[in-house]
């Protein structure tokens, strides 16, 4: 098995998220391990008819991390599957950029959960989420 570096899962993430709801959101990962996952998330376009962060839209960075980080635990052949997602807004961001840092909670052979603190510019916690993942093996013929 070839050794793959930080940098390159890095790459390779933010490539497969092109076309996505990632790539639509703004969404851009920078740092990737099982353990913790971090991107940034544009206010600008996420935002509710009244200027503020939408809370769907923390929920979508929320999610995407804790899947990412879901689907690294898992391993080849296997798929993560997002089960259950709860979610607190504590403060509204009105511009700028948030970042969100998904923290590992759980692992185990079926499951997985991690939780996910969205913050502001001036580092200000946004949302607080928990996301579970159910751990599976892959369908067979399901693309990769």
């Amino acid at each position: 098995m070839t050794d793959i570096t930080n940098d390159d899962l890095l790459a390779m993430m933010n490539r497969l998220g092109r076309g996505s709801l990632l790539e639509r959101m703004g969404i851009e990962i920078t740092e990737v391990a099982p353990d913790r996952i971090v991107a940034t998330m544009p206010v600008a376009g996420n935002t509710q008819p009244y200027g503020l962060l939408h809370g769907g839209a923390s929920v979508v960075l929320a999610e995407s991390l804790g899947s990412i980080g879901g689907q690294l635990h898992a391993g080849a052949g296997r798929v993560a599957v997002g089960i259950d997602i709860n979610a607190t807004h504590h403060r509204a961001a009105r511009s700028g950029v948030v970042t969100g840092v998904a923290t590992l909670l759980s692992a185990g052979r079926t499951m997985v959960s991690y939780d996910v603190v969205v913050s502001d510019d001036a580092g200000r916690r946004c949302c607080t989420a928990r996301i579970t993942c159910l751990l599976r093996d892959q369908a067979p013929g399901a693309a990769t």
